[in-house]
C-alpha cells in the first residue's frame, strides 16, 4: 500500500476543497441563472414590442395630415393616406402574433426563474405586453372605422361630419395606450434585472 508524504496529502486535500467548492458555486449559479428561452424569448418580444411602438408612433403625423385634408374637403387625399394605415396595422397585426408567440414562450420558461419577485415581475411584463396587444387590436379596428367613414364621405354620404376627427382623437389614443403598455413591461423587466443579476 502505497504511502503518500504529509505535503501531497495537503496538496491532495486543497485540490479536493477547490473541486468541492467550484462544485458548490456551480450549483447555485445554475440554481439562479434564468432560462435561456426566457432570455431569448425575452430579446425578440422587446425587439418585436419596440417595431410596433416605432411604427404605431410614425402614425400620428399622417393622423393629423389625414384630419386637414378632411377639413378642407380633400377627401382623396385622406383616403389614400388611411388606405396606407390600414395596410401598416395589417402588418402591425402579423407583429403582434410574433411578439404573443415570444409572450407564450416567455410565460412558458417562467417556472425555471427561482425567485418569487423575478418571477412577479416578469409576469407584470407579460401582463403589460399582453395588453399591448389587444391595444393594437383596438388601432387596427379604430383605423378600419376611420376608413369606412372617409370612404362615405368621399361619395357625398349624409351624416359623416365630425366622425373623422372623433376617430382620429381615437386612434391616437389607442396609440398612447401602446406606449404606455410597453413602457410598463420595460419597467418590470427592469425590475426583474434587479433581482436576477
Amino acid at each position: 500500500m502505497p504511502t503518500f508524504s504529509r505535503r501531497t496529502k495537503a496538496i491532495a486535500g486543497f485540490i479536493i476543497v477547490v473541486a468541492i467548492g467550484y462544485g458548490i458555486s456551480l450549483f447555485w449559479e445554475t440554481q439562479n441563472r434564468v432560462p435561456a428561452s426566457f432570455s431569448a424569448a425575452r430579446g425578440q418580444g422587446a425587439i418585436i414590442a419596440q417595431n410596433i411602438v416605432s411604427v404605431s408612433n410614425q402614425s400620428t403625423d399622417t393622423l393629423g395630415k389625414i384630419n386637414q385634408y378632411d377639413k378642407v374637403g380633400d377627401y382623396a387625399d385622406a383616403l389614400v393616406l388611411t388606405k396606407g394605415l390600414v395596410d401598416q396595422s395589417q402588418d402591425l397585426r402579423t407583429q403582434a402574433i410574433n411578439l404573443s408567440g415570444q409572450i407564450a414562450s416567455m410565460t412558458q420558461a417562467l417556472a425555471g426563474v427561482k425567485d418569487f419577485g423575478a418571477q412577479q415581475d416578469a409576469l407584470e411584463a407579460i401582463s403589460s405586453h399582453l395588453a399591448m396587444i389587444n391595444q393594437l387590436v383596438n388601432y387596427s379596428g379604430d383605423l378600419s372605422k376611420l376608413l369606412n367613414v372617409l370612404q362615405a364621405r368621399f361619395s357625398g354620404m349624409p351624416g359623416t361630419a365630425g366622425e373623422v376627427e372623433g376617430l382620429v382623437t381615437q386612434v391616437n389614443t389607442d396609440i398612447n395606450a401602446i406606449n404606455n403598455f410597453n413602457r410598463q413591461a420595460e419597467q418590470a423587466m427592469a425590475a426583474f434585472d434587479k433581482i436576477e443579476k
